[in-house]
């Protein structure tokens, strides 16, 4: 594909480079390269301004400031560089706090938490920046807030804890990604005070939202239809219930229910539709794209200006205007200018999965679509479209399969019968979704419209269902690496430049490709097989793990429990690759690596004449632990998640007398012996 400019792709290129580098290595250093670079960049360019080209070192100087500006940005992001930021002060975790929170979002409700992410106002009457997760315990009394609702809270700072087990979804690096390093514990009785806060246009959009799904709740719609809706017009996906999310991700429609690209496109050619009639009324193809831009901007604020709708929204936008000015665009070179964009705005949205699945996407989309058409382009209409929604199904299953199998381990192998028998009625579904809302909203919805309706999305329910049931087509549990990941898109890149150029280089590139994508996965087969004994954190309940290579045996306190396929089991098999698995009745004593080790139990019996190198204590033993210390002169303490903290709080101190290490999985995680 001919780019009608490298130099934005370029940009976005340095501009991602500058922000993961921050990520990983923070420095004030950054902003005084920064102000050196620009008065360079000055200089070079007044020196070189009658030249007809540029000299190399303002090209250098240019990447060199594009690349700090990302550092930058995502800099100024990090609360250890923002001055006001209320992470600080370190007194406040450590103390009762009176907490003054506006809500900028409502999160989907956990079974003891109702979520909410707040704005940071005051702190002990102390004005101060900064976001925190607000975590209300439920009750029968509970009542949700909106938002812009000020509350005035006594409760104390915590930090979101890592999870205490490996290759666990880590919620305290999602909420970083977010900008929230915080958190507070509270209920409806620690709630000081409620008030409304200054409207914001978010918040607005969100009582639009609430007044439309609070209209719905009353048409004859059926709920499951009613969450449906939610999430394909609103943006709304908290009411889907579980099972019902399963079966959409299982048939590799999941991004059916996050408003993204495909539902702003729909929406764009509807307004295109819709206007064209206007064309002659307005003489001014500049008032059509704004009337466009600002109905796309209202639905990503409608829908909860979501990172893929933003993006979608934006790029659309670039080509409204550009269709106005009568400008040639390009559709590669539009996505980087709005994925520039938008990482200056908020460089946070590189770490979203959404963003990067949806702009991988959209990119692999555009490349490949020109390349599938050169193979075979259609004359028949009907022909034609089943061959473009393959096409694109096709490309951006290439341009996300890597990703989307390193977060969620699993691969929809129907993901084309789900998109041939749903894109083609998306529209419909969209535009008749729009449609209902509108009627409901001024109470004129007829009821053999909401029924019609209720039947077409059942009908798409029960599809998804049954092509979610055909198990043998979904390939789940697969082991990948983030090493894999880049040596996958390397090779899927190889394979489409050798197959559009056949040349020396890309035959060159594609045995490139292959050769590292090989190596990493011989580096990770090695990695994978090393041995260890990890002790589990889990509650009410001991396990321990004994991985010898790609073979797991588990100890566990209750034999009659299979827990393979659940926490914390389930995560460490899958990032192992674990291919053999037993599970063995936690014994009394046993060897590892010539290290004798003891499991203590409630009983708190243990024999006097070996001499044990590691304790496990375990279901709250009541053991004189000083004189068990004195007699069997273990060299470690560990005590599980099966034991309660008072008991372990004491454990902690006569270790710490006697100078004998101590792990509580509890606070430090799963104990590893290599």
């Amino acid at each position: 594909m001919k780019f009608i400019n490298f130099s934005v792709i370029k940009f976005a290129f340095f501009l991602t480079a500058g922000i993961i580098i921050a990520h990983f290595y923070p420095n004030t250093l950054y902003f005084y390269l920064a102000i050196s670079l620009y008065i360079g960049l000055l200089i070079i360019g007044f020196i070189s301004k009658e030249h007809l080209f540029q000299t190399i070192y303002f090209g250098i100087v240019t990447y060199a400031c594009i690349f700090l500006l990302g550092a930058i940005t995502y800099q100024i992001n990090l609360p250890e560089f923002q001055n006001n930021h209320y992470s600080q002060n370190d007194s406040m975790d450590l103390k009762e706090n009176i907490l003054q929170l506006k809500i900028k979002e409502v999160l989907k409700s956990d079974t003891y938490n109702s979520k909410y992410i707040t704005e940071v106002i005051a702190i002990n009457n102390n004005y101060f920046d900064g976001k925190i997760l607000l975590n209300i315990k439920r009750d029968s009394f509970e009542k949700m807030f909106n938002i812009d609702d000020l509350l005035l809270i006594s409760s104390k700072l915590k930090k979101i804890s890592a999870p205490l087990n490996p290759h666990q979804f880590d919620y305290s690096a999602y909420m970083k990604s977010l900008g929230i390093y915080n958190q507070v514990h509270s209920s409806q009785r620690t709630i000081l005070n409620q008030s409304k806060g200054n409207p914001t246009l978010r918040g607005q959009a969100d009582k639009v939202r609430s007044y439309l799904i609070q209209k719905l709740k009353k048409s004859p719609l059926t709920p499951n239809v009613i969450a449906i809706v939610q999430a394909l017009i609103l943006g709304q996906k908290k009411d889907i219930n579980k099972q019902l999310y399963n079966d959409y991700s299982a048939a590799g429609a999941i991004h059916i229910l996050a408003v993204s690209g495909i539902h702003v496109g729909i929406i764009y050619f509807i307004l295109i539709a819709l206007l064209r009639p206007f064309k002659n009324l307005f003489k001014n193809e500049l008032i059509i794209s704004i009337i466009m831009v600002i109905s796309l901007w209202g639905f990503a604020f409608l829908t909860g200006l979501s990172p893929s709708v933003i993006r979608a929204v934006t790029m659309f936008s670039f080509f409204a205007f550009a269709k106005a000015i009568n400008r040639e665009t390009n559709g590669i070179n539009t996505l980087f200018l709005s994925y520039f964009i938008l990482l200056i705005i908020n460089p946070l949205w590189l770490f979203y999965v959404g963003f990067q699945l949806s702009y991988l996407a959209v990119f692999f989309i555009l490349w490949l679509l020109p390349l599938f058409n050169k193979i075979y382009y259609p004359k028949n209409y009907f022909v034609k479209k089943i061959w473009d929604i393959f096409t694109v199904t096709l490309a951006a299953q290439l341009g996300i399969i890597p990703l989307s199998i390193y977060y969620f381990h699993q691969f929809p192998g129907l993901f084309f019968i789900t998109n041939l028998i749903i894109l083609p009625f998306l529209g419909i579904l969209l535009g008749g979704g729009i449609i209902l809302i509108f009627l409901s909203m001024f109470n004129i919805l007829p009821d053999w419209f909401a029924l019609s309706y209720n039947f077409l999305i059942k009908l798409m329910n029960s599809c998804i269902h049954w092509i979610a049931n055909q198990e043998l087509f979904l390939f789940q549990n697969i082991t990948f690496s983030l090493s894999k990941i880049f040596a996958s898109y390397l090779l899927i890149i190889s394979i489409i430049l050798f197959w559009d150029y056949q040349n020396r280089k890309s035959n060159l590139f594609f045995a490139v490709g292959l050769s590292i994508l090989f190596s990493v996965s011989i580096f990770d087969n090695y990695s994978n097989s090393k041995n260890e004994l990890i002790v589990f954190h889990k509650n009410r309940q001991s396990i321990i793990g004994n991985k010898n290579s790609s073979i797991l045996h588990l100890y566990k306190s209750d034999a009659t429990l299979n827990i393979s396929n659940s926490y914390p089991i389930k995560a460490y098999k899958i990032a192992n690759g674990i291919i053999e698995y037993s599970e063995i009745k936690l014994p009394q004593v046993f060897k590892y690596n010539e290290k004798l080790i003891l499991i203590l139990d409630s009983l708190g019996v243990y024999p006097n004449s070996y001499k044990i190198d590691i304790v496990l204590l375990t279901y709250s033993p009541k053991v004189n632990l000083n004189r068990m210390l004195d007699r069997l002169q273990p060299k470690m303490i560990i005590a599980d998640g099966n034991n309660y903290k008072s008991y372990v709080n004491r454990w902690k101190k006569s270790c710490n007398e006697k100078n004998i290490a101590f792990h509580f999985t509890g606070t430090d995680g799963a104990y590893i012996l290599k």
